[in-house]
């Protein structure tokens, strides 16, 4: 079962569900507890997906709620799937519980849009770079050898997202910062390099550089932002994430994941022209990192 903290995206839209549908009722957590026999933080456990649902609790509620047909079928479903085990839960002795939150949310979105200062995308890495930007990790966390073999590992097993039957669609701005940042060396950046090249005639992928002898449009860290298809006929709102030296964050307010999308689109129109981009990448793979 999902650790807490790493919920699904289908655990949160059934929570996000189960909380309209109280609400909708007129109803407060505290009516719905005394109603079920329940607590009241057992109830906002629920509608906040920090706890794993049972099938049986989904159902009392769906009673309570009077929700019937094909509605109460999609809910129950969700339920059904919100417990699934996901393949990154055998790296949970390895992973941050917050990535794995992440990657719980990146398998499951349809359209990812990545703006990165500082590393070549995860979803983007060969395995010699990963194990470069994991051991450079060391300077701020102390863990051993084995779980940076086992985090590089889930990283390179989160790439299968762009070849699935259906995949998804990423798109990436890239400082041109940090193709001259070196990890691990020359021969591990070269590599790196190249495998941008090979990418980016996947047709899912849309690869920009941001220049660094041109105007910078916004002044912004590095963010990804993630978008949902619809499941059951239900959806589920954007969500901003954001890493930070301590962790990372989540924003999923409809205002602030809008201004974000509006960042990556200034960072777009800013940005090198997906095969001018191409041509850079390749001169400083040359120029930079070729003996």
């Amino acid at each position: 079962m999902p650790r807490p903290g790493s919920a699904t995206v289908r655990n949160r839209r059934l929570a996000a569900e189960l909380r309209r549908l109280r609400e909708t009722g007129n109803l407060t957590g505290d009516d719905v507890a005394e109603r079920l026999g329940w607590s009241a933080s057992k109830v906002s456990r629920l509608e906040n997906a920090r706890q794993a649902p049972r099938f049986a609790d989904v159902r009392r509620l769906l009673d309570l709620y009077g929700v019937e047909g094909s509605y109460r079928e999609q809910l129950l479903q969700l339920a059904r799937d919100a417990v699934r085990r996901g393949w990154w839960e055998a790296f949970s002795d390895a992973l941050p519980e917050q990535y794995a939150s992440y990657i719980g949310l990146e398998i499951e979105a349809e359209k990812i849009w990545q703006w990165e200062t500082q590393v070549v995308p995860g979803l983007l890495q060969t395995e010699a770079y990963a194990q470069a930007v994991e051991q450079r990790s060391h300077s701020t966390e102390v863990i051993p050898p084995s779980r940076v073999d086992a985090r590089v590992e889930a990283r390179l097993a989160r790439q299968t997202v762009l070849t699935r039957e259906t995949p998804l669609q990423l798109s990436v701005v890239l400082d041109e910062a940090l193709l001259l940042r070196r990890y691990g060396d020359a021969a591990v950046m070269a590599e790196q390099l190249q495998h941008l090249e090979e990418l980016s005639v996947l047709p899912n992928l849309s690869l920009q550089v941001l220049p660094l002898d041109g105007p910078h449009p916004i002044a912004t860290g590095s963010f990804t932002l993630l978008q949902f298809p619809l499941v059951g006929g239900i959806k589920f709102h954007d969500v901003v994430y954001i890493e930070h030296l301590n962790g990372c964050s989540y924003l999923e307010e409809a205002t602030e994941t809008y201004r974000y999308r509006l960042s990556f689109e200034r960072l777009s129109a800013g940005a090198l022209g997906p095969t001018e981009s191409m041509e850079r990448i390749s001169r400083i793979a040359r120029e930079v990192w070729t003996p």
